[in-house]
């Protein structure tokens, strides 16, 4: 039984990650088995056509010796209307891409897996090898990108990007829950005005670390592609930010309410503020203070160096890409 060798090219980082988890991949009914090798290295950048990432992708099968490739990318793709894809094709020359943020950020390993399964078996049968691009639905294919560029991007992992500015919080936050001025400004406050200075406590950190570490992205051109690109880009920038800095505001209620339930007493605040105050009260207290120590500690400390705040951004790591592209390029 003849054997397919398989190439599966994946951009640094996550691609990687999950091409090397496919090591294993074989024909889904038993056919001609596949030797599959993974290499990582970039080979798209969000600012050329797909074809030219074809290009690339073909010139790595024939060097390797490879009978077809498949590439994995973080990168949105669109064709020349504008429409975002999930995956192309090129039959003649058995090369294909594959977008993982259009795979909508959950499930993405299995995901992958079904998908390359499925653009390797349509490759490896000559009867199969028909021109075959999916399209994603404009409106709801263009959120479930959003959405896949956001949990690619991992938010959870800004916190420890952010550690300097959440202990700057939590050392505001512990002083200011003591600070008696702090308890009477807390209770004159209504839930309306919690909310507001929470959304803008979070917004304003946000806002802070878009500017100081340079994160938003401009097109090259006053193409619509760049500019849908741009938008993209920083729309998940934007939204990777929101949950990470939301996260750290979950993180510091949590400790300056523990702080309050050990240190208060209800009753030694309700003579400070002339009210009958219960534990219930010291929760309006925490939430208060997390908001005011947020906008203290994130504006205050100023932004990590931490490669986890620069990984947030897409264009960045665009720019990391290209760089390292060209690089590859200039050693060749």
């Amino acid at each position: 039984m003849e054997l397919v060798r398989v190439g599966l090219v994946a951009d640094p980082a996550a691609p990687t990650v999950i091409a090397r988890g496919m090591a294993d991949l074989g024909p889904p009914d038993g056919g001609a088995a596949w030797d599959v090798t993974v290499v990582s290295e970039p080979f798209t950048t969000g600012s050329e056509d797909i074809r030219t990432a074809m290009d690339r992708l073909w010139d790595e099968a024939r060097d390797r010796d490879w009978d077809l490739v498949v590439g994995l990318t973080e990168l949105p793709l669109h064709d020349g209307d504008g429409r975002h894809l999930l995956a192309d094709t090129d039959p003649d020359r058995r090369t294909a891409v594959l977008s993982l943020p259009a795979l909508g950020g959950l499930r993405v390993h299995t995901q992958a897996r079904r998908a390359v399964r499925s653009l390797v078996s349509r490759m490896a049968e000559p009867s199969e090898a028909d021109e075959h691009r999916v399209v994603l639905p404009r409106l709801r294919g263009r959120w479930r990108l959003l959405a896949g560029m956001v949990l690619a991007n991992r938010p959870w992992l800004l916190v420890p990007g952010l550690k300097s500015a959440l202990v700057a919080a939590l050392a505001t936050g512990a002083v200011a829950t003591i600070n008696s001025t702090v308890w009477v400004l807390a209770d004159s406050l209504s839930w309306w005005r919690l909310v507001i200075a929470s959304v803008a406590s979070v917004a304003l950190v946000v806002a802070w670390l878009v500017i100081d570490g340079g994160l938003w992205d401009r097109p090259e051109d006053d193409s619509p592609p760049a500019r849908e690109r741009s938008r993209l880009y920083n729309a998940s920038t934007v939204l990777t930010l929101l949950a990470g800095v939301a996260i750290c505001y979950v993180a510091l209620y949590v400790v300056n309410l523990a702080w309050a339930l050990f240190v208060l007493d209800p009753d030694v605040m309700g003579g400070y503020v002339e009210a009958t105050l219960g534990y219930s009260d010291l929760a309006v207290l925490a939430w208060f203070v997390a908001s005011a120590a947020t906008v203290g500690g994130g504006l205050g400390s100023g932004l990590e160096s931490d490669e986890a705040i620069r990984a947030a951004a897409y264009s960045k790591r665009e720019e990391d890409r290209r760089e390292r592209l060209a690089r590859d390029r200039h050693d060749e």
